[in-house]
């Protein structure tokens, strides 16, 4: 299955490691094969991994955006994601920290990262 990328002028994205940049104009890429594919709002630097559920996405991030396995970025996420378990009572987040656990084990990173924001939202209400 294809995926479609439109871009905005100037917007950057990682696919497979390279960092990409859009030119001056609105874009449309289709890509015809499965990639490492991460938008630039989507890319979280080093010094945003401030809060619990942020320590959980980066090492995600990262493994999807590696080209090799790397176990201390595993060891990380189940260190940040047991510690973030042990801290939350609510049974809905509690089922979403299993459903990215689960998706990491079986390599589907990219499904992971998307249920990760899903904690960074929570977190973010919270600490409102």
């Amino acid at each position: 299955m294809a995926l479609k990328l439109s871009l905005k002028p100037g917007e950057k994205f990682v696919l497979n490691g390279a960092v990409v940049q859009n030119g001056d104009r609105r874009a449309t890429l289709v890509l015809q094969n499965r990639a490492a594919v991460l938008r630039e709002k989507d890319i979280m630097q080093e010094n945003e991994v401030t809060t619990p559920a942020r320590r959980i996405y980066f090492p995600v991030m990262m493994m999807y955006l590696s080209t090799r396995k790397d176990d201390s970025l595993y060891d990380e996420f189940v260190l940040r994601m047991t510690e973030f378990m042990n801290a939350i009572t609510n049974p809905d987040v509690m089922t979403d920290c299993v459903a990215v656990s689960r998706d990491v084990m079986a390599g589907e990173f990219y499904k992971a990262l998307n249920r990760c924001r899903k904690l960074i939202e929570y977190e973010d209400a919270r600490l409102k």
